[in-house]
This record gives structure tokens, sequence and C-alpha cells, in this order.
């Protein structure tokens, strides 16, 4: 039993990603905290994993890679919701999804492996302006 205690262990901390890989995503966040300097938390997430490769807060508290399986399984499940609506030929580009105050924004690669999360404040950022931004690094 404690083995498989330890492969669990040794599993989570097994990073993601070969590290060209992280090494691009890094750079990624590196340029959309330059281009949105305003922005709360990035991070770029392995889909299947639900790792994130890289990621990054100006809020204190506020840990992308903590919510990154959150966010990896919402695109997992709107792909099922597409394939149960008939949709096979549709791809998601982005989802964003509104609160009162933030906004998070979830934008696919093109390869369908990865995702770059945004959450911004709702009143200091333009958000097509933000979803410009993240295609224009992501893709």
């Amino acid at each position: 039993m404690a083995l498989s205690f330890l492969r669990r262990f040794q599993a989570l901390a097994t990073p993601v990603g070969t590290e060209a890989q992280r090494n691009e995503a890094a750079a990624t966040i590196k340029a959309v905290c330059q281009t949105l300097p305003e922005l709360l938390a990035v991070a770029v997430i392995d889909i299947e994993t639900g790792k994130a490769l890289a990621a990054h807060s100006n809020v204190p508290g506020m840990l992308p890679a903590k919510a990154a399986p959150y966010n990896a399984e919402v695109v997992r499940q709107k792909r099922q919701a597409l394939r149960a609506l008939s949709l096979p030929d549709e791809r998601i580009e982005d989802i964003l999804i509104t609160m009162r105050e933030q906004s998070h924004l979830l934008c696919i690669s093109q390869d369908d492996q990865r995702l770059l999360f945004l959450a911004v404040n709702t009143q200091d950022t333009n958000m097509a302006l933000a979803r410009s931004v993240l295609r224009m690094h992501f893709e």
C-alpha cells in the first residue's frame, strides 16, 4: 500500500511535458504578462494531464497551477458536449467564463493539446483585446 501512495506522489512531482515545452510555455507566459500587465493570473496547461506547464499570478493566493486540472476538465467536458450534440466537425477556440469581478478565458492551442488560462479583472480589461493577445501569443 505504501508503494501505491509513493507512485501517486511521484506522479504529482513529475514535471509535465518536455523541457522544450515548458520553456515555450514560460516564454508564452512572459509575453502575455508584458502585453497585459493588469492580468490577475495566467497559465499554460496540458489538457490531457491537467497540469500546468507554466503559470504566473499577480494576486497573492491566486494559484493558477492549482486550478489547472479543473480548467482542463472544463475543456474536456465541453468536448464531450459537442460530441453529444453531434457536432464532430466543430473545434473549441476559446471559452469565456464571466463573473461579477473577474473574467476567465480558456484559449485552446491549434494542436488541441494545451490551453492558455487567463484571469482578469472585468472592470480593467477589454476582453476583445485580451482574446486577441492570447491568440497572438499562443498560435
